[in-house]
């Protein structure tokens, strides 16, 4: 597995061999001893599913009580992915990273604690499984709302624009949001 860093210190972005045959592809998603090498979290807790239409935009979500590392992937499709830098004191403050991960990649994206987490579903659908060091936290949960002109993401959003949740239409601008010191 090939791990590199990306603009953002911590998160990192994590590519499996893909062996492709005339029945299909296999990829290892986890290996504990490739994890501990890197220093990634070895102890989940909790695995996440969605499936999501194109054009359907998810977060930017953050854990402030219970935060959360989280191991993201995409099991078939492809999304645009964002992880945005939430800690105050850190240099790279309200700056973002963004990498298309698919089913054909197989890339995956390390978000430590203190980001917040995005994606835009580029498929017709996709399957977007993650791993989370800490459960979900309904009271601890916030969003920064994923048009935010202070972050300036650059979302390859097509014609009729996003389909995003009431909640997450509801979503701060960052400099009003609650977020890591």
């Amino acid at each position: 597995m090939k791990i590199e860093a990306t603009s953002l210190p911590g998160v990192l972005l994590l590519t499996p061999a893909i062996y492709r045959d005339d029945r299909g592809a296999f990829s290892e998603t986890f290996n504990l001893r490739h994890m501990i090498e890197a220093g990634l979290p070895t102890n989940w807790v909790q695995d996440n599913f969605s499936i999501s239409k194109r054009n359907v935009l998810r977060g930017i979500h953050y854990q402030i009580v219970q935060p959360q590392g989280k191991l993201v992937r995409v099991t078939h499709g492809a999304v645009f992915d964002v992880a945005v830098d939430l800690r105050r004191r850190s240099p790279t403050f309200g700056r973002h990273m963004a990498v298309e991960l698919s089913g054909e990649n197989a890339k995956m994206l390390w978000i430590p604690e203190g980001f917040g987490h995005a994606f835009l579903v580029l498929s017709e659908v996709a399957g977007f499984a993650y791993k989370v060091t800490d459960y979900y936290s309904p009271e601890g949960e916030r969003t920064i709302v994923w048009n935010d002109p202070d972050l300036a993401i650059p979302w390859p959003v097509v014609e009729g624009g996003p389909i995003v949740s009431e909640k997450d239409r509801r979503g701060s601008k960052l400099d009003g949001a609650e977020i890591f010191s």
